[in-house]
């Protein structure tokens, strides 16, 4: 019952745009912080972004600052990734996950969204 499903990824150009977003099913998404990781081949997971549910804090990895925005949508429980300015090193499996705080160990994950950044 409980599962979170990503959406959004696809081939996109370096420099543009693509937005992710995370549905939740089965749970109330607004009591719980979402984050968002992603894994590149042969490269170990990463934290991307994350969004407290407490307090509306964001966070961003250095790679992603200024051009990624985390962003919540409690009337449609689903969390957004919006990607600007895409580089082919963000190409990798995106996966949402969810918990009661922004942590690197989440209790619910997502099967993932592939993001590939090529011409």
């Amino acid at each position: 019952q409980l599962q979170l499903v990503e959406s959004g990824g696809g081939l996109v150009q370096p420099g543009g745009s693509l937005r992710l977003s995370c549905a939740a099913s089965g749970f109330t998404l607004d009591y719980y912080a979402i984050g968002w990781f992603r894994q590149a081949p042969g490269k170990e997971r990463e934290g991307v972004s994350c969004i407290s549910s407490s307090d509306g804090s964001t966070y961003y990895a250095d790679s992603v600052k200024g051009r990624f925005t985390i962003s919540r949508d409690n009337a449609k429980n689903t969390v957004y990734l919006q990607m600007n300015s895409l580089k082919p090193e963000d190409t990798a499996v995106y996966y949402c996950a969810a918990d009661k705080a922004c942590t690197f160990a989440m209790d619910y994950w997502g099967k993932g969204t592939l993001v590939t950044v090529s011409s």
